[in-house]
C-alpha cells in the first residue's frame, strides 16, 4: 500500500525510534519505496545515517558504564560492553590509518584499538596495561572494517590484575590477537 509522503515520514520516525539499527534498505522494503526516497526522507527529517545512529546509541549507553577512560579516548567505536566480561569495538580503516605506499594499516592502530578495548572492559576507575603479548596474523588494508572482541579471562583481586584476551577480525578472518595483563586499582 502506497502512503503519502507525510504518512511515510511519520512511520519512518516511529520505526527508527523503535529500532535505531534498521537499515535504509530494510526501510525501503518495508514502505515499498526506493532506498533513495528513504535517504531523502531522512535528510529532510534530519535523521542521521545508520552509522551515526549506532554511534549515538553507543555513546549514550556506554558513557556512564565505561569507568577506566572516557568514551572519546577509545580507539574505534564500542558497540557492546559487559564490564569485567566482554566488549566489542569497530574500527574502519581509512586513509589516515595506512602507509601511503602500500595501503596497509599501521600496526599501532590495531594495537590501540585492542588495548583501549582491554582498558574499557575493566570495571575499575583505573586500568593500565602492565604487559601485552600480541600477534599480527595478516595485514589489514584501507577500507576494511576491523572488529575487535575482548574477553576478560581472569580477575585476580589479590594482585589487582586482570587478563584480557582481544581478537580482531576482518570479516571472519583473524588479523590480530593479544593478551593484555591489566593492572586495576
Amino acid at each position: 500500500m502506497r502512503r503519502n509522503k507525510k504518512e511515510r515520514q511519520q512511520l519512518l520516525i516511529d520505526t527508527i525510534k523503535q529500532n535505531p539499527f534498521v537499515t535504509d534498505e530494510e526501510l525501503a522494503e518495508k514502505y515499498s519505496v526506493s532506498v533513495q526516497t528513504i535517504r531523502l526522507d531522512r535528510l529532510e527529517l534530519s535523521i542521521p545515517e545508520l552509522r551515526e545512529r549506532i554511534k549515538s546509541v553507543a555513546e549514550k549507553k556506554f558513557s556512564d558504564e565505561i569507568r577506566a577512560l572516557p568514551l572519546d579516548e577509545i580507539i574505534g567505536e564500542v558497540i557492546d560492553l559487559n564490564l569485567d566480561e566482554n566488549a566489542i569495538s569497530i574500527l574502519d580503516i581509512k586513509k589516515e590509518h595506512v602507509f601511503k605506499r602500500n595501503g596497509i594499516a599501521r600496526g599501532h592502530h590495531l594495537f590501540a584499538q585492542a588495548n583501549s578495548l582491554a582498558v574499557a572492559v575493566i570495571n575499575d576507575e583505573l586500568a593500565l596495561t602492565a604487559k601485552a603479548s600480541i600477534l599480527f596474523t595478516r595485514s589489514v588494508k584501507e577500507n576494511e572494517r576491523v572488529v575487535a572482541k575482548a574477553k576478560v579471562k581472569n580477575v585476580d583481586h589479590t594482585t589487582d590484575r586482570s587478563v584480557v584476551e582481544v581478537r580482531s577480525y576482518v570479516g571472519n578472518e583473524l588479523v590480530f590477537k593479544g593478551e593484555f595483563d591489566m593492572y586495576r586499582s
